[in-house]
């Protein structure tokens, strides 16, 4: 039985995420987490996708994405691919990382991006691998804290604009969020 076609829309965004096969680490180095977000950037520039939010956790990986150029099946393909082969050599191994195709759950309303954003970064706090959300180094929110030029490929001003006009006050409603129960 063939798979079912994805329906691809031009600025549309989606909340992506896979996990690894058999309850593996995805992950099981420091190497390994640049390494993802370097092809996460990578992608970003060579497909025009546009990452608002990620998270890298041990088993699993959440992104909130736009893509201008309906190509969320390219841009997967070219990340999951291209980290599996870097997984591969890296770590020795071969063979499938994933445990199928990316789950990718199309978000049709403006007001569910924040709650998504905020979703994606409590993921360490929910999965107690940290006690405050500012300890955990493999999301974007520091990102969205931060006016640091290593964070400008991270498509950050939309969200941070349903929030406020002025970068301050986006600050504070953005950690107002992300604290909330």
């Amino acid at each position: 039985m063939s798979r079912p076609l994805r329906i691809h829309y031009p600025d549309a965004w989606y909340h992506v995420m896979n996990r690894a096969r058999r309850g593996q680490a995805l992950f099981p180095a420091k190497e390994d987490m640049n390494a993802f977000l370097d092809i996460l950037k990578e992608t970003a520039t060579m497909f025009n996708l546009k990452v608002s939010a990620y998270c890298l956790m041990p088993t699993h990986y959440h992104l909130l994405v736009q893509t201008p150029d309906a190509n969320l099946a390219r841009c997967m393909r070219h990340i999951n691919g291209v980290y599996t082969q870097r997984f591969n050599i890296r770590n020795r191994c071969d063979g499938t990382l994933f445990r199928g195709r990316y789950k990718s759950i199309l978000v049709d309303a403006d007001s569910y991006l924040l709650e998504l954003v905020r979703y994606i970064h409590r993921n360490p706090l929910r999965a107690g691998l940290v006690s405050k959300i500012d300890q955990y180094t493999w999301s974007s929110h520091r990102g969205y804290l931060s006016e640091e030029s290593k964070w400008d490929w991270l498509h950050k001003a939309f969200i941070l604009g349903m929030l406020a006009k002025y970068r301050a006050v986006q600050i504070r409603k953005y950690r107002q969020a992300i604290a909330g129960s």
